[in-house]
């Protein structure tokens, strides 16, 4: 199959392997995913401040497009808790939550933010997500449960609490309202929640949302917490993703293209660390930019069919893959039984009281703090354990899109300061007396001599303009405080020279001729020595300072230095050609 042609349609390279026991396997792994996404959905919708069926045309219209278009074969797209919070924290700025205005806003965020996916995909961009440590999720995700459940306090407490700007402010509406406590709101939403937390410990692979939604509401009923101010969610419409319109005026689109690209990030690093994650156990590669591609996709028809922002969620797409899904049909069986069982169950809805789903909705946060994870971030790396803590605390006190771009700055930051002081190793000879030959070893693990004229060093990563000012400075130091002015680079473990390297590898090599001396490469990469050769580092310095082999290099110096009088009263002679000229 051409290229260009599975990068446009990638479905075409996993269909030939759709059997009958595949279909059989993707069927069941399709039924139990449609009935974990059917609390979800509705739950992550209230979250995100929209009517509850938007979660569930989300559940139905994203993971099909996804799952055709993106590169994971176990993936299952949709609603997410951090999708959704950052939904209602960016529309709800501008429109009441659950209103025409604010659905239409949110229907607009989705675009834009499809948008930006899948430019990125276009572009080959989904290396960049290599480059945001994955503590940045942990840190919002932590974060954003801790945001959800505040949210849904009021509804689980039955208190009569306005709607606070912050978090803290929030907590102090919640307080001052406490006196408005209902104690029957608060038996539905304790017994939903224990009830999930409880299937959820002792059977894990039940439905533990949707059992505790059924107990809960008829919980409720038994109480006739209708006479004592259970509120319910309400009939939810028994029909299938209608068209819809995300309205595309300049000042729309002005005020939330910001808001939108941190929408996107956050999809796009969700989706491929999920990806990648499943992929690590099923033996599957995952190609980035396709990802981008089918996660932009999905946003973008989805805006056109009453859906909102939705990724990759990992909890639907852990039990995809224990369920045994084989190929993406599962995610498009499991959307498509999802519409059957909405036209079946929709008018049930009517019953299910605001504080259940409170109930469900905590144990959903409480499900996003990976506290295991976290333990390990504070007790392993101080800057990963730095990236956890500012994104987190961020997420709570910060703007929600704010402490996306603040975690994901502040982790290339770090990389690009790991990257900037790669080693600068100084090697000597070690005789290997087995093979008569010279072995280079670091002079820091074992004490050896150095040749007098010549210093021969091992630089680790790349030589960019990151890293320019450290290597500058340590190879400087060897000319102009040790006073050696021929210096062997040990090539092997650098992967790339740009410019601004070549440039200041040239001037260092023309001050060393100045004193005598000159630079010399050894064992370079041929992708590093087409780059000098393109920047005309070769020709400026001359070829025959670039070596292939360590053997041709030393035999070369050594003749180099007898020439020049230099071997003749030298102690040290660490080469084992020196050794071999003296006793003849």
């Amino acid at each position: 199959m051409p290229i260009h042609l599975r990068s446009l349609l990638p479905f075409l390279a996993w269909l030939p392997l759709v059997t009958r026991d595949t279909l059989r396997a993707d069927l069941i792994a399709g039924i139990t995913g449609a009935v974990i996404v059917l609390p979800q959905g509705v739950a992550f919708a209230m979250i995100a401040g929209l009517p509850p069926e938007y979660g569930l045309y989300t559940a139905m219209v994203t993971p099909v497009i996804a799952a055709l278009f993106g590169s994971s074969r176990h993936l299952i797209s949709g609603p997410t808790t951090a999708i959704s919070i950052v939904v209602y924290s960016t529309i709800s700025g501008y429109a009441q939550p659950g209103t025409p205005e604010f659905i239409s806003l949110a229907l607009t965020l989705t675009f834009l933010a499809g948008v930006y996916q899948f430019g990125f995909g276009l572009a080959r961009m989904g290396m960049l997500v290599n480059f945001v440590s994955h503590t940045v999720v942990v840190g919002f995700t932590a974060g954003a449960a801790i945001l959800i459940a505040t949210s849904q306090m009021k509804n689980v407490l039955g208190v009569a609490a306005a709607k606070g700007e912050t978090f803290l402010h929030t907590w102090g509406n919640l307080f001052a309202a406490i006196d408005t406590f209902n104690i029957y709101v608060f038996i539905v939403a304790g017994a939903t929640f224990a009830v999930a937390y409880g299937v959820k410990k002792i059977k894990p692979k039940y439905p533990n949302l949707l059992i505790a939604l059924i107990v809960g509401s008829a919980l409720s009923l038994v109480l006739d917490g209708a006479a004592h101010g259970v509120k319910v969610v309400g009939e939810i419409p028994a029909h299938l993703p209608p068209l819809s319109h995300p309205e595309f005026s300049f000042a729309t689109i002005k005020m939330l293209a910001p808001q939108a690209f941190a929408v996107a990030l956050l999809g796009l690093i969700e989706a491929v660390s999920i990806s990648r994650s499943i992929a690590a156990k099923s033996h599957q590669r995952i190609d980035s930019s396709q990802e981008f591609i089918g996660q932009g996709l999905s946003n973008l028809v989805g805006s056109f069919f009453s859906s909102y922002a939705g990724s990759g969620s990992f909890t639907r797409s852990g039990v995809n893959y224990s369920a045994g899904a084989k190929t993406p049909i599962s995610a498009i069986f499991a959307a498509v039984i999802l519409m059957g069982i909405v036209m079946l169950v929709a008018p049930l809805s009517a019953y299910l009281p605001l504080a259940a789903m409170g109930g469900v909705i905590l144990v959903v946060a409480l499900n996003l703090i990976d506290m295991g994870q976290i333990k390990h971030v504070l007790t392993s790396s101080t800057t990963e354990s730095a990236i956890l803590l500012t994104t987190f605390l961020s997420t709570l006190f910060l703007e929600l899109e704010f402490a996306i771009y603040l975690g994901v700055l502040l982790s290339l930051v770090i990389f690009l300061a790991r990257t900037s002081i790669p080693e600068v190793v100084t090697l000597a000879p070690d005789i290997d007396r087995r093979y008569n030959k010279n072995v280079l070893t670091d002079v820091t693990t074992k004490p050896l001599a150095e040749c007098p004229q010549l210093k021969i060093v091992r630089i680790d990563m790349s030589i960019y303009f990151g890293s320019l000012n450290h290597i500058e400075k340590k190879l400087y130091e060897i000319s102009d405080k040790q006073g050696v002015h021929h210096i062997l680079i040990m090539g092997a473990g650098i992967n790339m020279v740009d410019l601004s390297g070549t440039e200041m590898l040239l001037h260092l090599a023309q001050h060393l001729e100045e004193k005598g001396g000159g630079l010399y490469f050894c064992e370079l990469k041929p992708a590093v020595y087409q780059a000098m050769a393109k920047a005309h580092l070769i020709r400026d310095i001359k070829n025959w300072h670039f070596f292939d082999e360590k053997k041709d290099a030393i035999e070369t110096f050594h003749r180099l230095f007898r020439k020049q009088g230099h071997c003749d009263n030298c102690p040290v002679r660490v080469f084992q050609e020196c050794r071999e000229v003296t006793t003849v």
